[in-house]
Parts: structure tokens; C-alpha cells; sequence
């Protein structure tokens, strides 16, 4: 079975600063609990070798054994509570792209 990892992409926020306070205050003490999560890791975009802005603002990678069991922890009450808490902060949106670690 491979390896899972489920990236959570956040666009840009419209107050950076209210995000970053939100994410580490609120929203990672909640996401935390999610069952099952081999590892985290947690990146902030940086502007290209151009200047130019990142597509994106943050990203948060989830990484599990497999599919069933990520399947599994979103299911659970406390992935459930980890998204429905997206709506308290990430103000530009979110995108969610699952991927096999090949």
C-alpha cells in the first residue's frame, strides 16, 4: 500500500496577519487531533525568483499509511471539526489535492 498525503492549500488571505494569528491559535490545536496522521508538514509560499508572488499562501501536507486509513481520520469527528473550521479563516480559499508518495 502507498503512502497517502492529503495537501491542504490556502489561497491568500485578505489579512495575513488574522490568518497566521487564527491558524496557529485555533485552527493547528484542532487539526492536530486528527487521527492517524503519520506526519505534518506545515510551508509558507515565498515569492518566485522573479518577485512575483506566490500562486499560493500556505500549504499544510497530511501524510497517512494509506488511503483506507486516511479515509478513516477524515471521517472522524475531528477532521470533520479541522474542516469546518476552514470557513473561520482562510479568507482567500482552500483547495484540497490528495496525492500517492511515490
Amino acid at each position: 500500500m502507498a503512502r497517502i498525503v492529503l495537501n491542504v492549500i490556502y489561497d491568500h488571505p485578505t489579512d495575513p496577519q488574522a490568518f497566521e494569528a487564527y491558524y496557529a491559535d485555533t485552527h493547528m490545536p484542532i487539526a492536530e487531533r486528527i487521527p492517524d496522521v503519520e506526519r505534518l508538514v506545515l510551508l509558507k509560499a515565498l515569492p518566485g525568483a522573479d518577485g512575483a508572488p506566490a500562486p499560493w499562501y500556505r500549504t499544510a501536507q497530511i501524510f497517512f499509511a494509506d488511503a483506507a486509513r486516511m479515509e478513516a481520520a477524515m471521517a472522524s469527528p475531528e477532521a470533520q471539526a479541522a474542516v469546518a473550521d476552514l470557513a473561520n479563516f482562510a479568507t482567500g480559499g482552500v483547495r484540497v489535492v490528495v496525492a500517492e508518495v511515490v
